[in-house]
């Protein structure tokens, strides 16, 4: 079922490089219709027009849940670990927080910096597509609508202002949450398993890894949370980010820097600092 869903002012909207075809519906309602809408993708005529990446909103603007997998690639705990006190290994249990979906903005919308400790964290995410409760790892990617780039900006400073740390506000600031550019189907990948997922800030590439490296994979955490509550179509699960982070380096956003974060076979999202 291959498609690369968009949200366009509101309405859903299949791509196919810059051409668009509009679907008449609301964005949350198309992840319930993918059968339809793969039909209908079957079925195009001519397009309706071009889009941008400027023109589109969150891929899935509406989610009623947004999962955050925190230290979920080994590289960025041993770097969190040398600047932090929090002390994780690698083989206890997940580390998980919630962004407030408020945050969330599509691929292009600029990032509203607060505070001198804004840091970028480029990650792969995973949408539910199906209400899914007690899921195993076998049948885990089934319940997967697609997969798009996030950024989970975070406000380090709040992010550990409390005792003990809580992640949740500080990674829900407005605007902390830019996705899409579309949300793409898995078998549109080669392996939604093994992607090559990079950053650069201002150009200079700041993170460059594989998910193949998350510790926890995709099925491992929609088990995971499926064992816990029940997930529903158009729930979010950023899955973690590499090393290189500008925590660990001491070296924070500031106004004017643009983020291109990037996943094979994703797309590409560019977000300016304000």
């Amino acid at each position: 079922m291959s498609f690369r869903l968009a949200n366009w002012a509101e309405q859903a909207v299949l791509l196919d490089g810059d051409d668009y075809w509009a679907l008449g519906i609301d964005p949350m309602d198309a992840l319930t219709r993918l059968d339809e809408i793969h039909r209908s993708w079957d079925g195009r005529g001519a397009p309706d027009g071009q889009l941008s990446a400027a023109d589109l909103g969150p891929p899935v603007p509406h989610p009623k849940q947004v999962f955050g997998y925190g230290l979920n690639y080994r590289d960025h705990v041993e770097e969190m670990d040398e600047v932090d006190y929090l002390g994780r290994t690698t083989n206890e249990a997940p580390v998980v927080f919630t962004k407030y979906p408020s945050c969330l903005v599509g691929p292009a919308a600029p990032v509203a910096l607060v505070g001198d400790q804004c840091d970028y964290e480029c990650e792969l995410v995973a949408v539910i597509g199906t209400e899914s409760r007690h899921v195993d790892q076998a049948h885990a990617w089934d319940r997967v609508a697609g997969l798009m780039i996030g950024q989970d900006i975070s406000d380090r400073a709040l992010q550990v202002e409390a005792t003990p740390p809580q992640f949740n506000l500080g990674k829900s600031r407005e605007s902390f949450g830019p996705t899409g550019p579309a949300l793409v189907s898995p078998d549109m990948v080669a392996n939604p398993d093994d992607l090559a997922i990079s950053c650069r800030i201002n150009g200079e590439l700041r993170q460059d890894s594989r998910t193949s490296f998350l510790m926890r994979p995709v099925a491992e955490m929609v088990a995971y949370l499926s064992s816990i509550l029940t997930l529903h179509p158009g729930d979010l699960i950023f899955t973690g980010t590499p090393g290189g982070v500008g925590h660990a380096q001491g070296i924070y956003l500031q106004p004017g820097d643009v983020i291109r974060s990037e996943i094979e076979g994703l797309g590409a999202l560019e977000n300016t600092c304000i």
